[in-house]
């Protein structure tokens, strides 16, 4: 069976943007110029060529629209059903067949008229038949106003749908209105579907997806329902009943034990007896929910024994609870695990089986004698054994860090397996440029340094350092001042040249100067035509016309002027 990706359907135009759509393209695509000089076979050639272009412009366009659209024959059954309920099949199917018409007439109407063409003995008359085909062509598409307008409609809809795979493993969402089941598949999926305190508030199919043994499951929350006969059932509660006909899935029946949805616990159950035919086959979980508001144990004697009578039958009755969580997982797990053995079980009662397992050969060998032989284990690994089960349990990290609280420090050096324990905790030696620094630091090197202070201030309390300015000599005087005088000559000629190199803009460099000598020459050309034009004002302003068209054409023939 074809699964269709109803997104992709492709966008269906009204009559007035096809009809208008078409011509143009026939206009700008096929020879627009035609002169009744010209030979009449060229003519009737001319204006073959823009009635087959139309017909077939036509002929694409409503194709593509017949392909894109689903056969209700062709999709699953689930499908079907749902665009029968949702679009009315009849309906449907009649708006294609009125498409499927106009192609057939388009095509009949371009042919008996390319036909005709070929009797046209002037420019005149075949362009009366190209005027009649084409026109005759816009009217029947005209006719199917109401088949294009009504499956441009049914495409809008048909890619709002959710996608749903019929084939795949499903968990599927039915009860009363206002039960929980929306809060449900918000809980248990990526899901947000709208959760109101009042009725009805989902009035469509919404579809979560989770993951659980590393499989995807898509969980589908169906419209509530109520109990009436079918044929009174309206459009958003046939959706439900679709779903639970076609659906391979595990069926979970929510019900509202605190009543708040404004049904009995009696109504409830009703219901169920009423479509549990749709259930046959099926795995099916029965969800109290809202159990933090009234717990089962909690009810009447005569609702505990509703309960008690379901799982004497044999389906399970779990509690759960929304707004707690509570049972949410365990209907999940449960729900998903039942699914996965019935899926296993249905294929395994199926025909491909048997050819798979034909293929498959599980040898078992015979014994060859009564006697017992035990399995040999050497001593080695059986003492190892013994010693991993007698040693006391080692605490993990996780451990200490729970038992410690705030007090737990990360700590990775003691599990560090050195020859000498006691160096577990020396801190991690610091390296630079290869050399470790712990090497070339003196452990005596705060005493040593206190030892040179003190010497430091004998030899200042000596007057060691003291400089003795009468025990320079005549010359050395003199060096002194000439090396002044040079040192302040230097400086004085550092600033002159700094005065001198100083402007007022920063400095660029040469490849940046040449570009900026360039740059003002572009400004300087560009302002040119500006200036010139300067003195003129803005009414002064004139096109010349250096070669008008009435001096130097030829004389025109008689005849209307036809750009066309």
């Amino acid at each position: 069976m074809a699964l269709y990706n109803f997104k992709k359907i492709t966008v269906v135009p009204s009559v007035k943007d096809f009809i208008d759509l078409t011509l143009s393209k026939t206009q700008r695509k096929t020879p627009t110029v035609i002169h009744k000089n010209y030979q009449i076979s060229r003519i009737r050639h001319f204006y073959m060529r823009k009635i087959k272009f139309t017909q077939q412009n036509y002929h694409d366009r409503l194709s593509l629209i017949l392909t894109d659209f689903p056969k209700l024959d062709d999709i699953h059954p689930f499908y079907a059903d749902l665009m029968n309920v949702l679009y009315d099949k009849d309906h449907y199917k009649l708006a294609l067949g009125q498409i499927n018409i106009a192609k057939n007439l388009i095509d009949n109407v371009a042919k008996d008229y390319v036909r005709l063409m070929k009797y046209g003995d002037s420019l005149y008359r075949c362009k009366q038949l190209k005027r009649a085909a084409l026109g005759r062509m816009c009217t029947i598409l005209k006719r199917q106003k109401q088949s294009l307008e009504y499956l441009e409609q049914v495409r809008q809809h048909l890619s709002r749908l959710p996608s749903i795979d019929p084939n795949t493993r499903t968990l599927l969402l039915c009860g009363y209105p206002n039960v929980g089941k929306s809060s449900f598949i918000n809980k248990i999926t990526r899901a947000d579907v709208e959760v109101q305190p009042y009725a009805f508030t989902t009035k469509s199919l919404f579809v979560g997806h989770m993951d659980y043994r590393y499989l995807r499951w898509q969980v589908v929350d169906t419209p509530g329902i109520l109990d009436h006969p079918l044929e009174e059932r309206n459009t958003i509660e046939m959706q439900a009943i679709t779903a639970l006909a076609h659906l391979r899935a595990a069926v979970l029946y929510v019900m509202d034990v605190s009543e708040q949805c404004g049904h009995t616990v009696e109504e409830q159950l009703e219901l169920f007896k009423n479509i549990q035919p749709l259930f046959a086959n099926k795995p099916l979980i029965i969800v109290a929910n809202k159990s933090d508001v009234k717990k089962i144990d909690e009810l009447t004697e005569e609702q505990k024994k509703i309960f008690a009578d379901l799982m004497a039958e044999g389906i399970t009755v779990t509690e759960t609870s929304t707004l707690t969580e509570e049972g949410i997982i365990k209907v999940k797990t449960e729900a998903c695990d039942r699914l996965l053995a019935h899926r296993v079980d249905s294929k395994m009662k199926g025909k491909k089986v048997n050819d798979l397992l034909n293929r498959l050969h599980l040898a078992v060998p015979s014994k060859r004698d009564e006697k017992e032989r035990l399995p040999w284990i050497p001593e080695g690994a059986s003492k190892r054994r013994k010693m991993e089960v007698d040693a006391p349990k080692r605490k993990t990290e996780r451990d200490l860090e729970l038992e410690l609280g705030d007090d737990y420090v990360l700590n990775l050096q003691k599990h560090w397996d050195l020859m000498n324990e006691s160096e577990k905790q020396d801190l991690i030696p610091e390296i630079w440029e290869g050399h470790n620094i712990a090497d070339y630091i003196d452990p005596e090197i705060m005493q040593k340094l206190e030892q040179l202070e003190k010497e430091e201030e004998l030899k200042q309390m000596a007057g060691e350092y003291d400089s003795d300015s009468e025990s320079e000599d005549e010359e050395m005087k003199d060096i002194r001042k000439l090396a002044i005088q040079i040192r302040e000559k230097k400086k004085m000629q550092i600033l002159m040249s700094r005065e001198k190199q100083t402007k007022k803009g920063p400095k660029m460099p040469r490849t940046a100067k040449k570009m900026l000598k360039k740059v003002k020459k572009m400004m300087k050309n560009s302002q040119q035509d500006m200036n010139r034009m300067g003195k003129k004002g803005e009414a002064d302003r004139h096109v010349f016309d250096l070669k008008p068209k009435h001096l130097f054409a030829g004389k025109r023939k008689m005849g209307r002027t036809d750009r066309r």
